[in-house]
């Protein structure tokens, strides 16, 4: 079994897991995430950790990955997970209408993107973004979608990027 598989879990205060029938759920103040468990993986819970075991000692693969999600699991639920986009550029601007994100990138027209379930957008300044939610992978997945859009161009750095990216400027044709 893997290193990784082999460390338990550990379920902080106000956060319950429960394994039934193949599917992991864990509760906590953040919300209630639910996962499917593969078929090669022992999951149990025993006091306040979570233990993997593989159920064939020769294929071991999904140990080490279940995990990481489950780990990342309760840390959603316990803490949750946000990402901060930047928009860059002149007249590049965001705002929040309703539940919907208003984005002004430089198109004829406004992009309007709805907030999915379990994920909240905040805008603290017109040029920030803050996508928070208990499933990491939904976040990311938003924040890459927003990203998407306009995402940064390599000749001046305008569009939206994620806070703390790099983007390496080309040098423009010479004449």
């Amino acid at each position: 079994m893997s290193r990784v598989a082999k460390k338990p879990v550990a379920l902080p205060k106000g956060v319950d897991c429960q394994v039934q029938a193949g599917a992991i759920t864990v509760k906590g103040p953040k919300g209630t995430l639910k996962m499917t468990a593969p078929a090669g993986v022992d999951v149990a819970v025993n006091g306040s950790e979570v233990q993997l075991n593989s159920k064939d000692q020769t294929d071991t693969k999904m140990a080490g990955t279940m995990r990481s999600l489950i780990n990342n699991m309760v840390k959603g639920v316990s803490e949750g997970y946000s990402k901060k986009l930047e928009l860059v550029g002149v007249g590049y601007r965001a705002a929040m209408q309703g539940k919907d994100l208003n984005l002004t990138l430089g198109f004829s027209h406004p992009v309007v993107f709805k907030a999915p379930e379990g994920i909240t957008i905040e805008v603290p300044v017109q040029t920030e973004i803050m996508i928070k939610g208990a499933d990491k992978q939904r976040v990311g997945e938003v924040a890459a979608k927003i990203r998407s859009f306009r995402p940064p161009e390599p000749y001046k750095g305008k569009g939206v990027r994620y806070s703390g990216e790099r983007i390496t400027l080309k040098e423009a044709k010479k004449a």
